[in-house]
Formats: structure tokens, C-alpha cells, sequence
């Protein structure tokens, strides 16, 4: 029995302009998430807007489109600012803006995060841009140069407030919320709420309207949920190994698009699956008929939009695979509720590429549950499956009987050749499998596993920015040690830092080492081939409110100063 379904709004109910809703219908977003359908109307309407949602509900959405509504895109001013506390996220939004905004002639998006030039940055915002995303360092360093003006702000957003506190951003964002227009509409949207926030939310917004969104955690036990990174292997070819090696009934694949829907099925067809598509542009009397399909096995695998699958019940229905991954946590737990259902065993496949990481942890969180990696079938395997296949067929056919007249044909062909029996069974064999190689060729990919965390030394200490153990006396092989302008007096603890030079400067978090918090300074141990243009950067940071003016603890030690013990 199907569970009952709350009728689905869509993205034309919420007066969008036209052009952003076919930028919509290109992307495949067919209806709003929870947060999206709530804040939409309100910040169309210009008001302030408090937004308590976790991660991964659809928050870029619900304050890009009805922002990108109200844009003028015939003025080159600065028009829309968000503040993220990553870079890697602020290339997220700005992407998305771009995405949306496909459709407005001569819109322009700029993300400003550091690690980049400032050069190249400086030139965008000389031509003019409506919308900047950016982390609050460099946001910071662009308006006390003058660089980025923003007289014309009418809507400010902030990202994740409360990550922006955890890595001590929380005084930056002060500041540049000091500096920006008093009439300027302002979002501001935290996983939680804590008293540092709930000032700035005081302070800054003009009688918000709060929204509050709770992420659904009701995911069935019996349900078995792994990921795969598809960074080291093409999403179909993924697929491919996992349709071969993993027994399923029946199988439902998420994707993003109306189109991908048809372009997948179509290769898997190819491949030689049962497969059809499943999407919103279909008449719903064709997507009875391919659920019946489903249903009496004649389908074993349909590729399907969310929209197209909702409110599915097929208790064929071993698998489901996410292919593209969901926009948000919900749409996530309703894609995987379609199988396991009524106490029966379900599997959950979810693909994740290496930007996609920040998604998989908000499911994580949402559903309170670790989803373990996948095991890729390897090329042995594989290749063992294939062969027990074949051999199966041969089993079949043999079981099947009358052979009478094949018996005779091959007899009379040895005799005419004088031609061993197995050579003409070998040459059979070759036609019927065809151009295509039974076997896979051995995958480079498949090279003995990295080494764990308490394997590598060095890796398990940069993961936290400070050692477990003991502390080194020196820096580590290919380290140097360098001074940074903050310490216990400014409250800094070790992930403000390792937050800041990871996101600000572009340094990824593994090649930062051992971190001695002093009273008014640190030692932090960096990589000592450093490009100049980094540390340049990270002279700039802030952290805590404060510049972290860095300077190497050999060369540039100020007087009295001492090595950490």
C-alpha cells in the first residue's frame, strides 16, 4: 500500500518570473523543497527573512530565485552579496546563481574566496557584477581596498551562520554587516542558533520572518544505504559493474533531468538491462504502463525524475540508486523510501562526486545514520561473474536438448576441416558473444587501498591541525614553521585556524600541521615550498577578528619570542 502523499506544489505557484522558471525546467527542478516553498513568497516580498535549516534543504534556492526576481540587471552595481565560510561552497552558490539566472542577458556572478589572485577578482568587479559570493576574508580585504563597493547592495545573505562562527569568521561578518546599506533586505539562515547569532539576528534584521526546518530522519531500518565517490570512475561505468555484481529484483535510478532520464535508459538498454525512463513529461497513462512493466517484470530497471516517481510502490523493488544526487535531504529520504518498505530488505546506492561531499554529510546528519562506502566490484569480480554467466547459458542450452541437428552439422564441418572439436566450440563461443570483450581489462584504479589514518602518521595529524601524541620539537619532513598574529587572548582554537587557512588561502587542510596556540600568537606548522602568492593571502586572513600577519618563526621571529616545547 502506497503512504499518503501530500499534494506537490510547483515552482510556477510561487510567482517566479517566467524566465527563471524555464531556467528551472532546463535543470530538471520540478517542485520546491520545505524551506523553498516558505521562504520564497516572503523574500519576494522584500522582507528580512530568519531561516533555521540544516544543511542541504534546499537553502540556495530559497533565497537565489526570488532574489534573482527582483534584479536589474541593466545596472552594473553590486546588487547581492552572500557570505559563505567556504570557498568551496561559496563556488557552490555562485554556480548555482549562474544556473538559474541562464536566461537574464548580461548577468554576472563572481565568487571571491582566497587562494585566487586578487588581480583576476579586481578586474571582474572593474566590469561590473550584480552578484558576489564570497568568504568573509576576503569579502573583508576587497572593501578596505576599495574594490568592491557597495553602495548598491539591496539584499545580503549569510550561509551558514553558525559554521561561520565555529571557524571564527562571527567578528568579520560584524564588520562588513556594519559597512553595508541600512535599507538593504537580509537573509540569514543557521543550522542553529546560538547566542552569537541570534544578536547578529538582532541586531541587523528588520522584523524577520522566521522559518524553521526540520530535516525528516525517518529513513527504514531495513534499509541498507552505501555511497560511491565517482571521482575515480565514470558514473556509468560505475553502474555497469554494480548492475553485474549486484543481485537486485528490480532497480529504480534517480537522476536530475527529464532528459537524463531517457539518455541513461537508453545506454542501458544498450547494455543489454530492461530499462525505461520515468519522467514528468510523459502522459500519466505511460507511466501506468511502465509501472505495470515494473510490476509484472517485463522492466527490471527504471530511470526516473522525483516528480515522475513519487508515491511509487513496487514490491519488486530491491534497489534504488541515486545517480544524480538529490538537491536536498528530503528529496533524498523519499527517493530511498521506495524501497524496504513493508519490512522487506531494500539497498541504497548514492554517487557522490568529490564536490558533492558537503551534500553527503547533510544526509548524514539528517538521517542520523553513517551511510557506509561502497565496495566497487572489482575487475575479477567482474570478470568471474561474466564467466558464470556464460558457462550458466551453456548449462542452459545443453538442458534444453534437441541438438540432433547441430550434432551432425559440427561433425560433418570437423571432418571437411579436420578442424579439433574444442577449436570449432572456441569459434561458436566467439560468435556469440560478439565484438564486444567478455572479459574487462585490468582497471589501474584497482591499486592496493590508501594507507589508514594510523598508518600515516602525517595525514592523522593534519586531519585536526594538531597532534594526538606527543608534539614534534621540529616541523616534519617538507615543513617549516611559521608565526600567525592570534592566539588564546583572541579565544582562537585550532579549527579557526586550520578553517581560515583552508578556506581562505586555498591550502588544503592536510598539508597543515602541528598547531601551538600561544597567549597572543601560534605556530603553525605549513608545507615549505608554499607559493609566495599563498602566504601572501594568509597575511591577510583574519581569524577571530584578527590579522593573521604571518611570518615564518625562523627567519622572522619577533624579539623574545620562543619555539613551541
Amino acid at each position: 500500500m502506497s503512504e499518503p502523499e501530500s499534494p506537490a506544489i510547483s515552482f510556477s505557484d510561487l510567482d517566479l518570473s517566467p524566465t527563471l522558471l524555464a531556467a528551472l525546467d532546463r535543470v530538471g527542478y520540478e517542485t520546491p523543497s520545505p524551506i523553498q516553498a516558505q521562504a520564497i513568497p516572503h523574500v519576494l516580498q522584500g522582507r528580512d527573512l530568519l531561516g533555521h535549516a540544516p544543511t542541504g534543504t534546499g537553502k540556495t534556492a530559497a533565497f537565489a530565485l526570488p532574489l534573482l526576481s527582483r534584479l536589474d540587471v541593466s545596472s552594473s552595481n553590486v546588487q547581492i552579496m552572500v557570505l559563505t565560510p567556504t570557498r568551496e561552497l561559496a563556488i557552490q552558490v555562485a554556480e548555482a546563481f549562474q544556473r538559474y539566472a541562464s536566461g537574464l542577458k548580461g548577468f554576472h556572478v563572481l565568487p571571491v574566496y582566497g587562494g585566487q589572485s586578487y588581480s583576476g577578482q579586481i578586474r571582474q568587479l572593474k566590469r561590473g557584477v550584480h552578484v558576489v559570493v564570497g568568504t568573509p576574508g576576503r569579502v573583508m580585504d576587497h572593501m578596505r581596498r576599495g574594490t568592491l563597493k557597495l553602495g548598491g547592495l539591496k539584499a545580503l545573505v549569510l550561509d551558514e551562520a553558525d559554521e561561520m562562527l565555529r571557524m571564527g569568521f562571527i567578528d568579520d561578518v560584524s564588520w562588513i554587516l556594519e559597512q553595508t546599506p541600512e535599507n538593504r533586505q537580509m537573509a540569514l539562515f543557521s543550522a542553529t542558533m546560538p547566542r552569537e547569532i541570534q544578536q547578529i539576528a538582532r541586531q541587523h534584521l528588520r522584523d524577520p520572518q522566521e522559518i524553521a526546518i526540520k530535516s525528516r530522519t525517518a529513513t527504514a531500518d531495513t534499509i541498507h544505504q552505501r555511497f560511491w565517490p565517482v571521482d575515480r570512475t565514470h558514473k556509468l561505468d560505475a553502474l555497469t559493474r554494480i548492475l553485474e555484481v549486484e543481485p537486485f529484483d528490480a532497480m529504480l535510478i534517480f537522476v536530475r533531468t527529464k532528459t537524463a532520464t531517457a539518455m541513461l535508459a537508453e545506454r542501458l538498454e544498450a547494455r543489454g538491462y530492461a530499462a525505461a525512463a520515468l519522467n514528468g513529461d510523459m502522459p500519466q497513462k505511460e507511466r501506468e504502463r511502465m509501472v505495470a512493466r515494473l510490476k509484472k517484470s517485463s522492466l527490471d530497471i527504471l530511470v526516473a525524475t522525483d516528480v515522475a516517481a513519487r508515491g511509487l510502490d513496487v514490491e519488486r523493488i530491491s534497489h534504488v540508486v541515486n545517480y544524480d544526487i538529490p538537491n536536498d535531504t528530503e528529496a533524498y529520504i523519499h527517493r530511498i523510501g521506495r524501497t524496504g518498505r513493508a519490512g522487506r530488505k531494500g539497498d541504497a546506492i548514492l554517487f557522490v562526486a568529490p564536490r558533492e561531499r558537503r551534500m553527503l554529510a547533510a544526509i548524514e546528519r539528517a538521517t542520523r545514520q553513517k551511510i557506509e562506502p561502497l565496495v566497487l566490484p572489482t575487475t575479477e569480480m567482474v570478470n568471474n561473474k561474466r564467466i558464470a554467466k556464460f558457462k550458466q547459458s551453456i548449462t542452459d542450452t545443453l538442458a534444453a536438448g534437441d541438438l540432433v541437428f547441430m550434432h551432425g552439422l559440427l561433425e560433418q564441418y570437423r571432418q571437411e576441416h579436420d578442424i579439433p572439436a574444442m577449436d570449432i566450440a572456441a569459434a561458436l563461443a566467439h560468435m556469440t558473444i560478439g565484438d564486444e570483450p567478455l572479459l574487462l581489462e585490468p582497471d589501474r584504479q584497482e591499486k592496493r587501498p590508501r594507507r589508514s589514518p594510523q598508518e600515516n602518521p602525517s595525514a592523522a595529524k593534519a586531519k585536526g591541525g594538531k597532534h594526538k601524541g606527543k608534539p614534534n620539537t621540529v616541523p616534519g619532513k617538507g615543513m617549516e614553521r611559521f608565526r600567525i598574529e592570534v592566539g588564546r587572548r583572541q579565544r582562537v582554537k585550532p579549527g579557526n585556524i586550520v578553517g581560515a587557512i583552508a578556506n581562505e588561502a586555498g591550502l588544503d587542510a592536510k598539508y597543515i600541521g602541528h598547531i601551538d596556540i600561544q597567549d597572543n600568537f601560534s605556530f603553525v606548522d605549513l608545507p615549505r615550498d608554499m607559493p609566495d602568492d599563498v602566504f601572501q593571502d594568509l597575511k591577510n586572513t583574519h581569524v577571530c577578528g584578527q590579522r593573521l600577519n604571518i611570518s615564518r618563526a625562523d627567519g622572522g621571529r619577533k624579539k623574545g619570542s620562543k619555539h613551541p616545547r
